[in-house]
This record gives C-alpha cells, sequence and structure tokens, in this order.
C-alpha cells in the first residue's frame, strides 16, 4: 500500500468524515483477507492524541468482517482504568476486547542490537546489546495486520514520539525500555528532543529493518493540537514507509514547538489530575520547559492528580529511595547501586527529572506530603498557596502579568509541545 497523506488546510483540524475516509482507504486492499486484527493504540496518558476516536472508528469498521484485539501500548505505564478507558475510546467498544500488556513478563525476544552498533551511535558512551523484545501477541497472536496508532509529538527520550516506539516501547519488554531510556539520558536529553535520527531512534530504526519486516504492520500518526478543550488532527498520516514519520515529524515541529526569544525566568505548569497522577509522567513538565527556562530560574508545578512517584510499585520505590538529585550524583549511584543497573529506565528518570542545579523545581501536588515532595529533592508548595497564587482558570498559555506585576510564563499541557530558547536548542 502506498502511504496516504492528509493535511488540514485551515485552522480547524480534520473532520471525522476526512478521518473516516483516509481508514477506510488504508484498509481497502486488506478488507477481504483480514480475519484477526489487533489494534495498538496509545493510553490515557496521550489522551491528546486523537487515537482515541481513530482506534474507535476502526473498531466500528472492522467489527462485523474479524475479530478485531485492542492492546493499549502502555509501555511502563499503570493499566487503564475504566473511568479513562470510556473517556477515550467511547463506549462502542466492548472491555473484553482490550488486552492489558505487561511489560515485565508477557514479551518475547526477536533479536538482538549489537554492541558495536550501540557504541557507534551514542558516541562510545554506550556499549551493551540490546535485547529486542515485544509482546508476544505481536508475534504468537496470528494476526493478519497489526495497526499501530499514535502522535508523533516531541519526545524526552526518543527526540520525537510514535512510529515504530510505540512497538518497542509501548507494547516492549523490561530490556528494550531499560536500556533504550538509560541510552537517551546518557546522551543528553537537550541533544534529543524535538530531533529525529538520535540514537535511540536509530535503534528503533534498526529493529524494525531487521527484526520486524516480516510482522503485517500499518502505521498511523496524528501531529495534533489542544483548542478550546477539543483534540484538533491537522495531520494524518498511514503507512509503513519510513518517510511518513519524517512528513508527520516535519509537521509536529511546525505545530508543536515553541521558540523563544529569551530564556523564561519562571514558568507555571499545570498537569490535568486525570492525565497526570504520577512524576514518572508530570516530569514532563520539567523535560519539555527545561530548554526554555533561564539560568537561575524557577518552574512551579501544580499537580493536582499527582499521588505517587513512579507508575509501578518498584519504579516509586527506587524513586524514593534515590531521588531526583542530579546527573553525576544518579550516574554514580547507577555505578554503585545493583537495583539501579537492574532498573535503568528508573536511573534514566531520575537524570531527566532533575535540572542539575540549573533552575528551581517546585510541585504543588495534590496527593503527596512536603516530606515525600522534599525526600525526592524537589521544593515543595501547598496546592491552594499555588492556586491562590496562580489559578490556572484565570491564566492563559503563553506570557501573564499578576496582579503583584509579576510576569510568568504559563502553560496548560507539557504533553503537546516543546518550549525552547533560541540559543538553546
Amino acid at each position: 500500500m502506498e502511504g496516504i497523506v492528509m493535511k488540514s488546510t485551515g485552522d480547524k483540524g480534520l473532520d471525522s468524515r476526512e478521518i473516516r475516509s483516509a481508514l477506510e482507504k488504508a484498509l481497502e486492499n486488506h478488507k477481504k483477507n483480514l480475519r484477526k486484527v489487533l489494534l495498538l493504540p496509545p493510553d490515557f496518558t496521550r489522551a491528546h492524541s486523537g487515537a482515541g476516536e481513530i482506534t474507535a472508528t476502526l473498531y466500528s469498521m472492522l467489527r462485523g468482517t474479524c475479530l478485531v484485539d485492542v492492546m493499549p501500548a502502555l509501555g511502563t505505564h499503570m493499566p487503564m482504568s475504566d473511568d479513562e478507558r470510556t473517556a477515550f475510546f467511547g463506549e462502542g467498544i466492548p472491555k473484553e476486547r482490550f488486552i492489558v500488556h505487561n511489560w515485565r513478563d508477557d514479551v518475547v525476544k526477536i533479536g538482538e542490537i549489537p554492541a558495536e552498533f550501540i557504541r557507534e551511535i551514542s558516541e562510545g558512551l554506550m556499549e551493551e546489546p540490546i535485547h529486542v523484545e515485544v509482546n508476544r501477541r505481536l508475534i504468537e497472536g496470528n494476526y493478519d495486520l497489526i495497526i499501530s496508532i499514535g502522535q508523533v509529538v516531541p519526545h524526552e527520550v526518543v527526540g520525537m514520539a510514535n512510529y515504530s516506539k510505540n512497538v518497542f516501547v509501548g507494547c516492549g519488554g523490561y530490556n528494550m525500555i531499560n536500556q533504550t531510556h538509560m541510552l537517551g539520558a546518557i546522551y543528553g536529553m537537550e541533544r534529543i528532543m524535538g530531533r529525529d535520527h538520535t540514537p535511540v531512534r536509530k535503534v528503533f530504526d534498526y529493529a524494525e529493518q531487521h527484526f520486524a519486516k516480516n510482522l503485517p504492520l500499518m502505521y498511523i500518526l496524528t501531529v495534533t493540537i489542544h483548542r478550546d478543550d477539543r483534540v484538533l488532527i491537522h495531520g494524518l498520516f498511514i503507512g509503513r514507509e519510513r518517510r511518513l514519520f519524517e512528513e508527520a515529524v516535519a509537521l509536529s515541529r511546525e505545530k508543536n514547538m515553541q521558540f523563544l526569544d529569551k530564556p523564561l525566568d519562571k514558568v507555571v505548569v499545570y498537569l490535568e489530575p486525570q492525565e497526570f497522577k504520577s512524576t514518572w509522567l508530570g516530569n514532563k513538565a520539567i523535560y519539555r520547559t527545561r530548554m526554555a527556562i533561564a539560568d537561575g530560574g524557577e518552574l512551579i508545578v501544580l499537580a493536582p492528580g499527582v499521588r505517587q512517584f513512579g507508575e509501578d510499585r518498584d519504579n516509586d520505590r527506587l524513586i524514593r529511595k534515590y531521588g531526583y538529585v542530579g546527573r553525576e550524583r544518579v550516574l554514580k549511584l547507577f555505578r554503585e547501586q545493583a537495583d539501579l543497573q537492574q532498573n535503568q529506565s528508573v536511573a534514566a528518570h531520575l537524570i531527566h527529572g532533575s535540572s542539575d542545579g540549573r533552575f528551581a523545581i517546585t510541585y504543588a501536588p495534590g496527593h503527596l506530603t512536603r516530606e515525600e515532595v522534599e525526600g525526592v529533592n524537589f521544593k515543595y508548595m501547598d496546592l491552594k498557596q499555588a492556586y491562590s497564587l496562580y489559578n490556572p482558570e484565570k491564566l492563559k498559555d503563553g506570557f501573564n502579568i499578576l496582579d503583584n506585576d509579576e510576569r510568568i510564563f504559563y502553560i496548560s499541557n507539557p504533553a503537546l509541545g516543546l518550549w525552547a530558547y533560541r540559543g538553546r536548542f
């Protein structure tokens, strides 16, 4: 199948009719031969991807002709709750059609990326082979078509999210997730975010070319913005070829990256409570703004839904044990501590979540105590006090002048893009 590219011509985004038409065209050469299909959408943490609507549309198109399973690409995230599932996908897909991906146990190895390749792409910073693992259903499920659905947007580990990342991390295993996160952290987040052809992306490209070419994969990539509580899909890219991902990257840079002429002294970020329940996810407030914040500046994170640090019990325990103590300290701990060596994605997360003393990070969480927050090396602010100073209902995205004449930069959802001072990008 030749790739399908659809872009909106105005500011309204693509409508449901245009999206359905593109999906029908993508499936027209497959439908007669389909007995069993697997859909791989993101989970609720990608609520602004447009993938919920696309998944529901695909299910309604296919359910009468074949068996359709839906396995959200959780990666290390918690399984979706019933409320999250309904909010994201609607009520048209029965609960029993959903499969929960288990990244620790429910995977099979399909190949190994050699150490010499890792050494080359990491500029000598890392030289361990990486085991490529995916959920066993992709290999053993006898699916005639596997459709990966998700958003291309700046990302702190791979540079630009989605495409084969959805398969090898979203539906991937312990080794792949841990080592690619560590590779990105060691190489440097600020050398990665908003860019294609990063070391981690090269790992996924290698795995796609060498170990996944016989999988019946189709990618559906979106580029979206969020406006007035609506997700607007500005680009839809359907097919297998990498060039489609590259076109989506170009559009995402246009729609999702904001460059600033001067560094920002104070940034306030709001984390929507249903989407962000942990610092594992909520630290996007740090990742996506760090290239915009001035030395000596401050980031304040309004986090009414945050109740834990890790997305599972083991990761949460390690974050509480070691804290966000800076790159050099975490690397030293990583060399010394077996539990971090066995959980490289946690070590990488701790590196990502620190400003290395360059700017202050203050969390105002809804469900964590001062002792818990300060215990992981963040500053703490009471949420009610934070709301009295920075009321998200009164702030607009971008620059705001407060009643006390303080000037702040406000971001209502850090997952939607990347903010950077031009001189630092």
